[in-house]
């Protein structure tokens, strides 16, 4: 027997489940993909993007990696974030983070996985960047958490200077780039609070962001230090 059997039967079931409810479903799948959104989380398994938020297949454009990171010289993420805004023209683009998030924590511990330590070095540059805020914090899961949310913030300033979103921001195209973060526990979204719809929203954004849980961190610092140099936890 096949190791994939499973998955092939948990796959008729799902699509004669969906047939029942839905007759035309797949009819219509097949003729069309006009998602409103563009999610770009992390590769955790735990964390599906679709279900969490209660949509249906062909409504959710999704790009996921490890630890939620866009790289400017990606050209994956990057052609993913190309493709949604200039074709699929989605409206909204959400980075979406979790805590718990395994990378995340390899990154704040300066863990050796492997070649993802390669990868992780942008999370690590997050890090570095919020040394003092990370360090005045009591325990290696306020950090984590913290590091998390930060990361969100990053990436989410990453996603809104890419050439892609800039350029369709000039041409009046209404593109908003939003963070949000999720929780592993109790399975619910939070708003970190950062919502670009423009370049001019762009420096602000670090300063109005909520990137604190139940207002136990500071969200009134300036634009962080982007030269900070930290020791690794």
């Amino acid at each position: 027997m096949s190791e994939l059997d499973e998955l092939f039967s948990n796959n008729r079931a799902w699509a004669e489940k969906m047939t029942r409810e839905d007759p035309e479903f797949f009819s219509r799948l097949t003729h069309q993909q006009s998602p409103a959104y563009l999610w770009v989380g992390c590769a955790d398994s735990r964390v599906p993007a679709n279900e969490i938020v209660g949509l249906l297949p062909g409504e959710l454009f999704v790009h996921r990696n490890v630890a939620n990171v866009v790289v400017h010289t990606d050209l994956n993420s990057i052609s993913v974030i190309q493709f949604a805004v200039d074709v699929l023209r989605v409206r909204h683009i959400i980075v979406c983070g979790h805590y718990g998030c395994g990378g995340v924590l390899a990154a704040l511990r300066d863990d050796r996985l492997g070649l993802v330590d390669n990868w992780l070095r942008h999370v690590q540059d997050v890090r570095d960047k919020h040394r003092d805020e990370l360090k005045a914090l009591n325990s290696i899961d306020d950090r984590h958490d913290r590091l998390c949310e930060l990361n969100v913030i990053e990436q989410v300033l990453n996603v809104s200077q890419t050439t892609v979103v800039r350029d369709a921001w000039a041409r009046g195209q209404s593109v908003s780039v939003n963070g949000l973060i999720y929780g592993l526990e109790d399975g619910l979204l939070q708003d970190l609070g950062i919502h670009i719809n423009g370049v001019d929203d762009i420096p602000d954004a670090w300063k109005n962001s909520r990137a604190f849980r139940s207002g136990e961190h500071d969200a009134t610092s300036s634009w962080p230090d982007s030269t900070a140099v930290v020791d690794p936890y």
